[in-house]
């Protein structure tokens, strides 16, 4: 079983239907209309800040589940929770100032190159 793996995948859905619900709040306290993706830098911030989390998803998630089958559930979902701590720690840096998003991008893409190298490790020693 691999439930702290599928727990650490919940709360990083979870935590992009976050970044939609803010982009949709964004949309309402600024006035840009859909399907605009610019137009007001606060709600281009919170747009890009979905849009990074949403490019990240395909890699973060394969790599999470790899790592738990080839290495460990408890292992890969430590570091799961590492990026979605990344995640956060981005968000907020993001929505104060675009040049204080790098802190939170380092601390996912860490936990990400960790995930899909461990994974790789493993499944090449299992060839």
């Amino acid at each position: 079983m691999y439930r702290l793996t599928a727990l650490v995948t919940l709360l990083a859905i979870a935590f992009y239907f976050f970044t939609c619900i803010n982009v949709s709040r964004s949309r309402t306290k600024t006035g840009v209309k859909v399907p605009a993706t610019s137009g007001h830098p606060d709600f281009e911030c919170a747009f890009r800040i979905q849009m990074n989390t949403l490019e990240w998803m395909p890699i973060f998630l394969p790599a999470l589940w790899l790592f738990a089958i080839y290495v460990g559930d408890a292992v890969a979902a430590g570091i799961g929770a590492v990026w979605i701590i990344g995640r956060i720690v981005y968000f907020i840096g993001y929505s104060q100032a675009a040049a204080k998003r790098g802190p939170g991008f380092m601390i996912q893409g860490i936990a990400a190159i960790a995930l899909w190298a461990g994974a790789l490790g493993a499944v090449l020693r299992l060839v």
